[in-house]
């Protein structure tokens, strides 16, 4: 990126089939890449959009902590297995009840134990979102 970066100035906007984006946005900010594809849209499209939202306003202590608390785990349970960058994907859509049905051959789905750890993961993220708005709407009404 940065022999992209030397050679193109500022002028692309946009790098696609980045594995897990999120990682890389806010230094491809940096550089004016001002925007990203998102797998994880798929499936939580609203925490896509805010953790987005937060990069482009440079809230670094958000973008942290959305990292910390779910990319790299999400990250981490993606690495699993080989082709998993799809697997982890469709098995999202189906947390979320929009069965994309399963991946196919030579990848393989998650396992059911990864599945349940996806789970969670989303649990926690749609929590942690809805105890934000709730704040949120607290702060606006008192």
């Amino acid at each position: 990126m940065t022999r992209v970066y030397a050679r193109m100035g500022d002028r692309p906007t946009y790098i696609g089939g980045l594995p897990t984006a999120e990682t890389f946005a806010t230094p491809y900010l940096t550089m004016g890449v001002t925007t990203c594809s998102s797998a994880i849209f798929n499936f939580l499209p609203e925490w896509a959009l805010a953790f987005y939202k937060a990069v482009r306003a440079d809230d670094r202590v958000e973008v942290l902590n959305q990292l910390r608390d779910f990319v790299l785990p999400y990250i981490t349970l993606r690495n699993q297995g080989r082709g998993y960058a799809v697997s982890i994907v469709k098995a999202g859509m189906r947390v979320v009840g929009h069965d994309a049905g399963p991946v196919r051959s030579p990848l393989t789905d998650l396992s059911a134990a990864e599945d349940e750890r996806l789970r969670v993961l989303i649990e926690k993220v749609a929590l942690t979102a809805l105890a934000r708005q709730r704040g949120q709407r607290a702060k606006t009404d008192g």
